[in-house]
């Protein structure tokens, strides 16, 4: 037996062989041993195979249980965070809520304080200022595009809109920490905002001219800034018609004219009419822009400003044409800028070299019980008026204008009553020509000249503003025609707005600054309140 007890851990070949090195009888006991060596090893690896099927099926259970509570746990987590979710959601459509509130209150009360501001303008006869930085252009990085140390980049933009009542000009100098400096106004418009936006804040202002009120919007700044873009609009072909289709570009003096007609149209027909006059300061000359000579031509005539007995400025001679609509103002200003100096600079190459001036008379004519408390335009005005025995509106008289060039020839035959009589308003839309020193613009000759007198009219319309926000008793009109042709709104017989164009380049940066120190100081002074054209007074009245 001892023989054979290890059959059962021997192998194949090892028991093959046994198995035939035996005889038959010995060969049957070698296969009953073998049977129960293999008998009892397959039932010893049946119970352990039985065992280790229990351990692995209760290792299953176990972690089966640990899985499932894992995902239970993330399930009710995730239920968890979605209600979380919900709350900041409700929380966050609240805080929307109350900020859209609180912003349309902000608004509102900004707007309240706006007005206030506005009420407290008028009353102390401030020059409203409004700013407009326009956007970088390509001719900005024409020439030179970094200075001569290499250190600053002419064509980085440097002055910025903060908000929409500061600007931010970051200034910089080799060697130096960069500063920045801030100027406040009444309203400051960043690149972005369009014609439309900028004619928002000004069209309340025409309302006052239909109102009494004389009104003179001026723009000012450098040559190549924008200001006659933001007055007329894109440039014009010569022989291009002036074009009302693409409305969005259009600027300041075609929107004001449409906007006064549309208020007029809303008034008494034949109550209402408009003269138009267009003149350019030249070399500190005034010249008619709409000035004919024998065969119709219009070409430039020199005119003259003089102070008339009742103290106000006048143009003798000057041409004033009647127009019925936009389309016939527009056909006038075209006309006259035709006329208007253009020379090419280092700066721009259609630079303006002259200041424009297009004034809009508009003759109200008031009767019945409207008249108590009317100041009259003058006194030769109310005898005439008071003579007159018929009224026939300007569209009879419009053959008369192209032939007179004065004031007196207005249309206004009015009916032999007491109680008719006229009131004017003027509007005043004003493009000055560029400022900036002759080392920036190039130029030589007789541009150079040009360029003196620009720079001693727009110094001294700066004087001009000077010595009324200090109170001197001696305001230098006179001194330069534009600021005498501009007396009566500068000095405060009209509600005046002074459109700042600022360039933001690196590049420009010194004659910014002196645009917006311009600025400053013109919404330092104080008039005194506007005076109405017609406001009360008893001894007329009576």
């Amino acid at each position: 037996i001892k023989q054979y007890q290890g059959l059962a851990g021997r192998s194949t070949n090892e028991v093959l062989q046994l198995y035939s090195a035996r005889g038959h009888q010995q060969r049957s006991y070698v296969l009953t041993q073998l049977h129960g060596a293999i008998k009892k090893r397959l039932k010893q690896d049946l119970k352990s195979l039985h065992s280790f099927a229990l351990e692995l099926s209760k290792d299953f259970q176990r972690q089966s249980k640990t899985y499932l509570y894992q995902v239970l746990t993330a399930v009710q987590g995730i239920q968890m965070q979605n209600e979380a979710m919900q709350m900041f959601q409700i929380k966050a459509f609240d805080l929307e809520q109350t900020l859209q509130e609180v912003t349309e209150r902000y608004e509102k009360e900004k707007q309240k304080r706006r007005a206030l501001h506005n009420s407290l303008i008028e009353l102390r006869g401030n020059i409203r200022v409004h700013c407009r930085i326009r956007p970088l252009l390509p001719f900005d990085a024409a020439g030179h595009s970094l200075s001569q140390d290499g250190q600053r980049n002419f064509s980085e933009k440097v002055t910025y809109a903060a908000d929409d009542e500061t600007v931010l000009v970051k200034c910089s100098r080799p060697g130096h920490a960069s500063i920045n400096k801030t100027f406040q106004f009444e309203r400051v418009y960043n690149a972005s905002e369009s014609q439309d936006t900028v004619f928002a804040d000004v069209a309340p202002l025409l309302t006052s001219l239909l109102d009494g009120y004389n009104v003179c919007i001026m723009a000012y700044g450098q040559t190549g800034s924008g200001k006659t873009y933001t007055m007329l609009g894109p440039q014009l072909e010569e022989n291009t018609p002036y074009s009302t289709e693409n409305e969005s570009e259009l600027g300041i003096i075609p929107r004001a004219t449409q906007e006064v007609f549309r208020l007029i149209s809303e008034k008494p027909p034949g109550s209402y009419w408009i003269e138009v006059s267009v003149v350019e300061v030249y070399n500190n000359e005034i010249f008619d822009l709409l000035a004919k000579d024998s065969c119709g031509k219009v070409f430039g005539v020199k005119r003259d400003v003089v102070t008339t007995k009742e103290g106000k400025r006048d143009v003798p001679l000057l041409m004033y044409e009647t127009v019925e609509n936009a389309s016939e103002f527009l056909h006038l200003v075209k006309k006259g800028l035709q006329l208007r100096v253009r020379h090419p600079t280092l700066v721009h190459a259609h630079s303006s070299r002259s200041h424009l001036v297009v004034t809009l008379t508009i003759t109200t004519v008031v009767s019945g019980d409207n008249l108590a408390g009317i100041s009259w335009e003058d006194e030769q005005t109310s005898q005439r008026l008071k003579k007159e025995i018929s009224w026939t509106f300007p569209q009879k008289m419009r053959e008369n204008t192209s032939t007179s060039s004065s004031r007196a020839s207005s249309p206004a035959h009015l009916e032999a009553t007491e109680k008719i009589k006229q009131v004017k308003t003027r509007l005043q839309l004003v493009d000055l020509a560029g400022s900036e020193c002759v080392g920036m613009s190039g130029v030589t000759g007789a541009a150079l000249r040009e360029t003196s007198f620009i720079n001693r009219s727009l110094s001294a319309l700066a004087d001009v503003l000077g010595a009324i926000a200090e109170q001197r008793p001696h305001v230098p009109y006179r001194n330069s025609k534009l600021t005498h042709l501009l007396q009566d709104s500068i000095g405060g017989d009209a509600k005046l707005l002074v459109m700042l164009c600022i360039s933001p380049g690196q590049k420009y940066l010194t004659e910014s600054m002196q645009s917006l120190g311009f600025g400053t100081r013109a919404r330092q002074v104080q008039r005194g309140q506007v005076k109405k054209r017609n406001c009360p007074l008893p001894s007329k009245a009576k």
